[in-house]
């Protein structure tokens, strides 16, 4: 593996092991996020605070800031008096989705291929394995955490908080989206793009890094304007 001579030394700790300190908070946004991106929670479907506390197992703190970061992000809507909407899913919303993400996607690239760490190395291979695994299994829930995880180290390795929280909700949308209208045949080719991306990063070529995620993003449209056409 090549990495850029001013690399930073630093400890390598495992998405996993990471999570095990995570605040609750953190916890519960991540397991609703997870529902709401696998439509465990329906699109346009109502529930209450109560039944999301029963249903994830945290209490009602922490799960009142999980809806609360997701409301901000567009995936819940809070309605006094009428429960907790989930967003609905319009096909032709996926392309303003990948439309809006495009860019800040190729400044994180650019940004992870220029600043990559060791540590941040170390999660891009466990998020590229976890997807190759998903594939060969056919895993869809799988490969849609491998997505996050890979998102995440994307996040870490460019040092770019500002465009980090730019991304996130744009990632977390496009995945559901993609998990709605492609789950059931797009694993492989997914897969190939992220990885390719994922090897121009820890090469350190910003150039290759941004084509690539340039790439991806046409993928996705390309499957989001399909979607929107049915």
């Amino acid at each position: 593996m090549i990495y850029k001579k001013y690399i930073r030394s630093c400890p390598l700790i495992s998405i996993e092991t990471s999570a095990a300190f995570e605040p609750v908070a953190t916890k519960a946004y991540r397991a609703l996020e997870h529902m709401i991106v696998t439509l465990e929670l329906a699109p346009a479907s109502f529930v209450t605070e109560g039944a999301l506390i029963e249903r994830l197992g945290f209490g009602r703190t922490p799960v009142r800031e999980a809806i609360q970061r997701l409301a901000w992000e567009g995936l819940l809507d809070v309605r006094p008096r009428a429960g907790i909407a989930v967003a609905p899913l319009h096909p032709g919303d996926w392309l303003r989705v990948l439309d809006a993400r495009r860019g800040v996607e190729v400044v994180l690239a650019r940004s992870a291929a220029r600043f990559v760490t060791r540590e941040a190395a170390d999660l891009f291979h466990e998020a590229a394995l976890a997807m190759q695994k998903a594939v060969i299994s056919g895993n869809v829930l799988a490969f849609i955490q491998a997505d996050k995880q890979l998102d995440e180290a994307l996040a870490i390795a460019a040092d770019n908080p500002f465009a980090a929280r730019v991304a996130a909700p744009l990632q977390t949308h496009s995945r559901r989206f993609w998990f709605r209208y492609k789950a059931d045949t797009g694993l492989a080719e997914s897969a190939e793009h992220h990885v390719a991306l994922i090897r121009s990063i820890l090469d350190g070529d910003e150039e290759a890094a941004a084509r690539d995620a340039k790439k991806l993003m046409a993928l996705l449209r390309g499957h989001a304007e399909v979607a929107a056409t049915r």
